[in-house]
């Protein structure tokens, strides 16, 4: 029996400083198979960099709420979102958008779906702090996810908030964010270990890994490019409190 591996990983929001630290310990543990779970831009300085790094490392990507409309925002609107949308190429802003919105996988003979926010949509939130209904929403099947058979494991990303929950024998878990965590500030990803495509019961494990990286040097990209929201994104990074409860 050959147990894989794979790191599973969710909003760099263009923080590569971040998303090289975390893609470095990825390597240094043997790990090959890297799965995104979306919002690769946005937010922060370099999102243009991280897609590239996306492509070019991560065997599947699925979309997030920003890789969705970052590709839409409008001339007359907000100059930090035209700012980040024009960070992109206009071939990276077609890429985010024609990713996938799910993504399955048997592993130990658990089925295992993955996708961005909800079993809804990109933009439909789930937060750590969720009812029953919608605990059992993330399970179900839906036009997003189609019609195959429902999971017994869900990841996702979104909130920036890392947590696992078995309930009734389904397993929901968030990775955290990699670029821009907002339950502590070292960015944060998950290892799923098993025996993939295996429709036998087998040991099967997730792990969440934490990752310091220099926060400093993050900061001071974002200052050098002129980011606007440079001083908010600054302290989303060093304190993980989020900036609407900044401003509360």
């Amino acid at each position: 029996m050959t147990v894989d591996r794979i790191a599973i990983l969710s909003d760099v929001h263009g923080n590569m400083t971040a998303y090289d630290a975390v893609l470095a310990d990825i390597r240094a543990r043997g790990i090959a198979r890297v799965i995104n779970l979306g919002d690769v831009a946005g937010k922060g300085p370099r999102g243009s960099d991280a897609v590239r790094r996306t492509q070019e490392v991560c065997e599947v990507a699925v979309r997030g709420n920003w890789d969705d409309f970052l590709g839409t925002i409008p001339d007359d609107g907000l100059p930090e979102m035209i700012w980040w949308r024009d960070e992109l190429a206009p071939e990276q802003r077609e890429w985010l958008a024609a990713l996938p919105l799910s993504h399955d996988l048997l592993v130990s003979g658990r089925r295992i779906r993955l996708f961005h926010a909800s079993a809804q949509s990109p933009h439909v939130r789930v937060r750590f702090q969720h009812s029953a209904a919608e605990f059992d929403g993330m399970f179900r099947r839906t036009e997003m996810t189609g019609d195959g058979p429902e999971p017994d494991v869900v990841g996702y990303g979104d909130v920036h908030d890392a947590y696992i929950e078995t309930t009734d024998g389904r397993t929901l878990f968030n990775v955290g964010s990699v670029g821009n965590p907002l339950d502590e500030p070292r960015a944060s990803y998950v290892i799923v270990e098993g025996v993939v495509d295996s429709p036998d019961e087998a040991p099967f494990g997730v792990q969440f890994v934490r990752v310091p990286y220099d926060i400093d040097a993050e900061v001071a990209v974002a200052r050098d490019l002129d980011m606007p929201t440079a001083d908010v994104w600054e302290v989303e990074l060093r304190t993980a409190v989020f900036r609407g409860r900044q401003r509360r």
